[in-house]
């Protein structure tokens, strides 16, 4: 199969989050596999950009109503990544170090999705299947179907991925004019609550949708920032896949962010190593227990709750265990948990941002991972933890259920029901209590490490589902 994924991130050439990891590992397996697979995204000021050699294999000009902004497409040429990536430079939308947060995102990631139609509908060969993954490829299936300029894609499936259904691209009718010309009596398939609806619009036109884990596409007819009432009605072409990690890349015997190396076999003293080397870093004690977060400081993460959790749980605990907090976002939460610094020297620290070396060390080091989502379409923390002989502690939602059982029921974590800071500190207490049992600590961290979340399974899911809609054609 050919297969086309487009995405707003792939890791390591831009990451925000998970969306980054997925795109970074999925198309290298469904390669594996005997496929021929091209990721497609914007190209970002970044170092990655700076540091490999690029070819451009098309060039042309997006209109986005008066405006003009010529491209190009750009092709990796030492097959790095294990897949054929495409970078779309548009220099004055896109030749910035940041992924989101411009004014101007709306137009950016419109003509990105017209430029790289453009080109799809301009190469040698029509690509089998195309993977749009969230509101930033949203507009493309409508595209294919619709717009006269795409009629050569018409008849090529599409399947829209959803990584969290909470952003959804919406902007007003004023600038419908954007959109190459299409059918006007599909119109309606733009619109849901009175905008443009980028998200809406793909899973309303894809033939196809998947969500990231199967209790999330459960949740995201419950809770899905308005869009409830859609995704109940997309049911019968919808499932949910959960996702998988890069076992070549997230690998405690070879991860090369590591000073130690470690496997179950010897995960014990290997942790230990690195939990002195991080401990020594941020000025904490190697020898009690190791609570950690890394992520994003959002209210869906839970971390609003990070700071009044820490201060109880470090209060009623008082010098029995360690908490480092790795992460960036909300600024209130950021500066509430740095003044916790002060009031717990030597059992309390945090980084505030992104550090890809950092979080490895941590998940090597770590004894427990705090994961209070209140949404977690996936999660993939969890599996990086457990991958690493760290044990998770998570709320039951989203994949974090589906990947995660309490250790009461002979499981691999600690699971709470609320995202609250009673739950959160409960769950500490139950932490340190199995962490004094080490026979019972050592057999929870081996169930963790030897689960199975690789890739290779998720890969035929998402295959099985490209063979059954390219039948159709």
């Amino acid at each position: 199969m050919d297969i086309v994924h487009i995405s707003a991130e792939c890791y390591p050439v831009a990451k925000v989050g998970g969306l980054g990891d997925v795109v970074g590992a999925l198309p290298k397996y469904q390669n594996n596999a005997g496929n021929t697979v091209s990721v497609v995204m914007p190209c970002y000021d970044t170092k990655f950009k700076e540091a490999n050699q690029f070819t451009a294999v098309y060039e042309d000009i997006v209109k986005l109503g008066q405006f003009e902004f010529p491209y190009e497409v750009l092709k990796e040429t030492t097959n790095k990544l294990g897949f054929e990536l495409y970078l779309i430079a548009i220099p004055s939308l896109f030749d910035r170090p940041d992924v989101y947060g411009y004014e101007d995102d709306i137009e950016r990631f419109v003509s990105f999705q017209i430029a790289t139609l453009n080109w799809l509908s301009n190469r040698a060969t029509v690509p089998d299947i195309i993977n749009c993954h969230d509101h930033h490829t949203g507009l493309i299936p409508f595209m294919m179907l619709y717009s006269h300029r795409y009629e050569i894609l018409r008849n090529t499936p599409s399947i829209i991925t959803i990584h969290n259904g909470l952003y959804q691209g919406q902007f007003g009718f004023d600038k419908l004019h954007y959109l190459p010309e299409f059918d006007v009596e599909h119109a309606n398939l733009l619109e849901w609550d009175y905008c443009i609806n980028s998200l809406a619009v793909g899973v309303k036109c894809a033939w196809h949708v998947t969500t990231v884990s199967p209790s999330y596409l459960e949740e995201i007819s419950h809770f899905a920032n308005g869009l409830e009432r859609l995704f109940t009605m997309v049911q019968y072409k919808s499932r949910g896949i959960l996702n998988g990690i890069d076992t070549q890349l997230w690998n405690p015997a070879s991860d090369k962010l590591l000073e130690k190396h470690y496997d179950i076999s010897n995960f014990e003293l290997g942790k230990l190593e690195n939990k002195k080397i991080l401990c020594k870093l941020f000025n904490l004690d190697p020898e009690k227990p190791l609570f950690s977060f890394i992520g994003r400081l959002l209210n869906e993460k839970g971390g609003d709750l990070l700071t009044q959790a820490s201060a109880l749980a470090l209060s009623e605990n008082y010098k029995e265990i360690n908490i480092l907090i790795l992460g960036s976002g909300n600024t209130e939460i950021e500066n509430d948990l740095n003044r916790l610094k002060g009031d717990y020297v030597g059992n309390y620290n945090t980084y505030i941002g992104y550090n890809e070396e950092l979080a490895h060390l941590i998940y090597a080091a770590a004894d427990f991972l705090l994961m209070p989502s209140r949404v977690e379409p996936c999660g993939l923390n969890q599996m990086y933890a457990m991958r690493y002989g760290t044990i998770p502690i998570v709320r039951r939602t989203g994949g974090l259920q589906d990947t995660v059982i309490d250790y009461g029921d002979n499981g691999n974590g600690i699971c709470h029901d609320q995202a609250s800071v009673g739950d959160i500190c409960y769950s500490i207490k139950r932490a340190v209590g199995i962490y004094n049992d080490k026979e019972h600590l050592n057999k929870v961290i081996q169930l963790g490490m030897s689960t199975d979340h690789s890739w290779e399974r998720v890969c035929q899911e998402y295959l099985e589902v490209y063979k059954l809609l390219i039948d159709k054609v």
